[in-house]
């Protein structure tokens, strides 16, 4: 134990929240490192020991350790509730070595938040938003934005407790809900400065009105769903759910098309799909419902087609979904590199788009396209012969029964090509 870096959880009441052993081991420290709040909260206690502010300093924090360990020095390291979760212990883990450290967690504030409203919380989602200043959200965002996790989570989980920051804090993330229309669907608690003096517990307010609260910095979110979540389907949706321009003349993927050809994407759930021709969405709408912890960007030109996919969009209630008005392939460099794409329409550039997918895929993502016409199709195979790529073809030509008095026949729907290219590492 002499020669191992101590990571003890501390809460905010100080020495109070420790035990024996760990007040043990801090009195008997040559160096603690810890938050500068932290520190002056203990200050009393580490009068004998050199004292470093972690604050601001945490790549540099493995070094001192290790220096300190060399000389044989007894090296404490204090934080916030318990070390493991979403806090230091783990940073200190990759970078040092589980050999070198013993670790005494404490009550997680986690746990007291929960404590404070009497509610179970193993089966909450944790999530943390204690980092940088992420600003604030603005409908479309996407996941270079710091709140994205964030809401991804809201969005799939019913109970969550989340850890604030000073700039990230709980007004921010209120705001963030308000903003997509989630305000209602949630209670909201704000557990603040607990287990000191000025402890406070928000919750009675609305999730609109303590998105113009001012909050102290020290905060914990609890966020409960007024109603669970039902089970909803993964992908399969009968055509009829997508609204569809009429008469007749939308664009959208029948859904036994539509199911093989998002088996030929090899979709991951967090896999990042480019949607080209979106029509009225629905093949990126079950991808961003597959893809749960990735996102889809879309792209449609025509005006009337992409009104309908983003209502679409917005009636199956999506966050990891982006769409743009724009004709292929205007707007799609600001895009992240692909897992998979699907073509559904071109615009007469599908040669240039096929070259321009293949080149920007990942390795071993996915190129997936339909065509009803023996000339696209043609187009698409000059330009695969062309690349690198290994590709294969499907004809899929679907019957549907219908009624005919009381009887019922096969109805055939249009024969459809899928096309499936792959990226190698060589292309």
């Amino acid at each position: 134990m002499s020669n191992k870096c101590q990571i003890i959880g501390v809460l905010d009441n100080g020495v109070e929240s420790l035990s024996a052993p760990a007040l043990a081991a801090l009195k008997s420290a040559d160096l603690v490192i810890a938050a500068k709040r932290t520190l002056a909260l203990l200050a009393d206690t580490i009068v004998d020991a050199e004292h470093k502010a972690l604050t601001g300093n945490l790549s540099k924090t493995p070094e001192w350790i290790g220096k300190a360990l060399t000389k044989h020095k007894q090296v404490v390291v204090l934080a916030t509730g318990d070390p493991l979760c979403h806090g230091i212990g783990s940073y200190l883990r990759k970078k040092l070595g589980a050999e070198k450290l013993h670790i005494m967690p404490n009550t997680s504030t986690i746990q007291l938040a929960f404590a404070k409203i009497a509610v179970a919380w193993q089966d909450a989602k944790i999530c943390s938003v204690h980092t940088k200043d992420a600003g604030e959200w603005e409908l479309g965002a996407d996941a270079e934005h710091g709140l994205y996790a964030l809401l991804q989570a809201i969005s799939q989980h019913d109970k969550l407790a989340v850890l604030t920051s000073p700039d990230n804090d709980p007004a921010r993330i209120a705001r963030m809900l308000v903003t997509q229309e989630m305000d209602d669907l949630f209670d909201m608690v704000v557990a603040e400065n607990l287990l000191c003096a000025d402890e406070k517990i928000f919750q009675t307010m609305s999730v609109a009105r303590l998105g113009s609260e001012s909050f102290s910095g020290n905060d914990v979110v609890i966020l409960l769903r007024k109603k669970p979540q039902k089970p909803k389907l993964l992908f399969g949706y009968a055509d009829e759910v997508f609204k569809q321009r009429k008469p007749d003349k939308g664009l959208i993927t029948k859904r036994e098309v539509r199911a093989v050809s998002l088996a030929k994407m090899q979709l991951c759930s967090d896999s990042i799909v480019w949607d080209i021709g979106a029509g009225s969405g629905s093949v990126g709408i079950e991808a961003a419902k597959l893809c749960r912890d990735g996102h889809v960007y879309a792209v449609e030109k025509n005006a009337a087609d992409f009104a309908i996919a983003r209502e679409n969009a917005r009636n199956f209630g999506l966050h990891n979904y982006s769409l743009i008005k724009n004709k292929a392939p205007v707007g799609m460099c600001d895009w992240p590199a692909p897992n998979a794409v699907f073509i559904g329409g071109s615009g007469g550039e599908l040669s240039e788009l096929i070259a321009l997918c293949l080149a920007l895929l990942q390795t071993d993502g996915c190129l997936v396209m339909n065509f009803v016409t023996l000339e696209n199709m043609n187009t698409a195979l000059t330009a695969l012969k062309q690349s690198e790529a290994t590709w294969d073809i499907t004809q899929l030509q679907a019957s549907r029964s219908q009624p005919i008095l009381h009887m019922n026949r096969m109805r055939a729907e249009n024969p459809v090509w899928i096309v499936s290219a792959q990226k190698g590492a060589l292309t």
